[in-house]
């Protein structure tokens, strides 16, 4: 669903402007009510459309049982930090300043679609995790094989 990386900057109140490239790629009854929270492997925020939220904790539920301690302890921690989002009539984002802070952001931030969530990052800390083309390929055939590529094409000509 989300596609492509957007440089904004974050006002003195912590509100920045949604990017227009990103909202268009919503349907037009999903493009004001969203959920963000903290990512469980790196520095930065997830933000999702509420439909894909529901999806999120739709899977969750399916998988866990509040009942089990663990699970219950995964559950807090997965909901830590959460924020219900709605853009307001100049589509800005207002940031809790305690999300602001999780992610170390100051002034600049980037948006980076992924299918249907969008990771928002500290600039800076987006670019310090961007990897060397050889590392990304090595990473790609190490996850994907050498030939996974080559498959998928041959069986889409069946």
């Amino acid at each position: 669903m989300f596609v492509g990386e957007y440089n904004c900057k974050l006002d003195s109140k912590s509100r920045t402007i949604f990017p227009s490239a990103l909202k268009r790629q919503l349907p037009i009854d999903k493009q004001q009510h969203f959920v963000l929270k903290r990512d469980i492997y790196e520095k930065c925020l997830l933000f999702y459309p509420i439909n894909e939220w529901n999806n999120q904790v739709k899977m969750l539920k399916k998988r866990l049982n509040p009942f089990n301690r663990k699970h219950s302890k995964f559950l807090r921690e997965y909901y830590r930090g959460t924020a219900e989002i709605i853009l307001d009539n100049s589509n800005r984002i207002l940031f809790p300043k305690r999300l602001l802070e999780y992610m170390e952001a100051e002034k600049e931030l980037v948006f980076a679609g992924q299918d249907g969530k969008i990771e928002i990052w500290a600039k800076d800390n987006y670019e310090k995790e961007q990897s060397s083309h050889s590392d990304f390929a090595s990473l790609s055939e190490e996850i994907l094989g050498g030939d996974f590529m080559f498959n998928q094409d041959n069986n889409d000509n069946d």
